[in-house]
């Protein structure tokens, strides 16, 4: 099945597509640097980029008719700054909102499906009447903004068409859900908002996957069978206290257990463990962004992150790169940095996929990526769903 994947940043997305059984003919970036990351690692013949089209360029300036008719899947992750807890909330107003360019390609694509990513502050309170104004175009990208219009009066002819249905036009089938990675085996904490549609006229129902891991079996790993402990040969004099706010759960996770059918929540430690230990300002070659940044600093809000639990979310901006974001929290209470490496283990890339431009540059590709194994099992439930189904292209 072949795809387009838009905004395309490091690669998470595209990744995660391509290891599910889409074929990318074209991959879309503007920032020279993932770009520089998306061409060296189709160079090296990395298998998921094989044959695609890089095109390093302005959204906004594309015409995607030529794709129409021979494209199963879009997919992507428009700039989330608009709509980020961390930025200034500037959401619908913001000139980096690429909704409107996202939507216009399925318009001008009709695919059979597609997938786009985003932050959780997409869903908050403030930009709820925006978010069901995407969704609804998403439902009818065929229904236009006209001219000058405003935003709320197109959104109120697109709650007429969805209220009445529209026979005659694009329609999409459109869910959405937020996801927590963690409950899908990345080891990290990283909320986001899948949005997945389906061409009505294939008449295919789509559900999101259920949950893969689970925060209880971790905690039964840890605290009442100790294999955690035991496969990371911690010995007992340097494990953690028991954490007493658990005392009353112990039991209950004793008999929850004989059910318990799903594996643990992975840590960071279960993530870069058998990487090599590297001192602030060291690299390592075997393993190619394996280069730890000095210079790590904690402050409040900014601790790092545990190495025995999944990580806090890895950052792009001001509290991720300079801050106290991408670091982790050793044992005397102190914090280095993650290397480039340590943090793509994090956000679930594979090691032979090598990321471009300086430390920093690097780092913010990574804070911006979608973790992959997530994604990959949404779209490879996607990928099974449409192979079923011998369809037509719409139009």
């Amino acid at each position: 099945m072949k795809s387009i994947e838009l905004f395309a940043g490091a690669g998470g997305l595209a990744l995660a597509t391509a290891n599910a059984g889409f074929h990318h003919k074209a991959v879309l970036e503007w920032n020279p640097n993932a770009c520089a990351t998306l061409r060296y690692n189709q160079s090296n013949g990395l298998p998921q980029l094989r044959g695609a089209s890089i095109l390093e360029c302005d959204i906004s300036e594309v015409d995607f008719t030529e794709y129409k008719g021979n494209i199963d899947l879009v997919s992507g992750g428009p700039p989330c700054q608009p709509f980020s807890i961390g930025g200034k909330h500037v959401g619908m107003d913001d000139s980096r909102n690429m909704f409107p360019h996202a939507i216009r390609a399925v318009r001008e694509i009709a695919p059979k499906a597609f997938i786009f990513e985003n932050v959780k502050g997409l869903l908050r309170d403030s930009f709820s009447n925006y978010y069901q104004y995407i969704v609804h175009q998403l439902t009818y990208p065929e229904v236009t903004r006209k001219g000058d219009e405003e935003w709320t009066d197109h959104f109120a002819r697109l709650e007429k068409a969805v209220t009445k249905g529209n026979k005659n036009c694009l329609k999409y089938n459109v869910i959405f859900q937020l996801f927590n990675a963690a409950d899908f085996g990345v080891p990290q904490h990283r909320h986001r908002v899948l949005i997945v549609g389906i061409r009505s006229d294939l008449k295919l129902q789509y559900s999101f996957p259920q949950k893969t891991h689970a925060y209880e079996a971790l905690l039964y790993d840890k605290w009442v069978s100790g294999e955690y402990w035991d496969r990371h040969k911690i010995p007992a004099k340097k494990r953690p206290s028991f954490p007493v706010q658990l005392t009353s759960s112990i039991e209950k996770l004793r008999s929850l257990f004989s059910g318990m059918l799903l594996p643990a929540w992975r840590t960071v430690r279960d993530a870069i463990a058998d990487l090599p230990e590297i001192a602030p300002g060291e690299s390592c070659s075997k393993f190619a962004n394996h280069f730890c940044n000095a210079g790590a600093r904690s402050y409040a809000g900014h601790t790092g992150s545990p190495c025995d639990e999944p990580a806090k979310a890895l950052k792009a901006g001001d509290h991720g790169v300079p801050g106290g974001e991408n670091t982790l929290r050793l044992d005397d209470g102190t914090v280095r940095y993650f290397s480039v490496r340590e943090c793509a283990r994090i956000q679930t890339f594979p090691d032979n996929w090598t990321f471009q431009g300086s430390w920093t540059e690097s780092m913010r590709q990574l804070g911006n990526a979608v973790p992959v194994q997530m994604c990959e099992i949404v779209a490879t439930e996607l990928h099974c769903l449409l192979s079923d189904k011998k369809v037509f292209v719409h139009g």
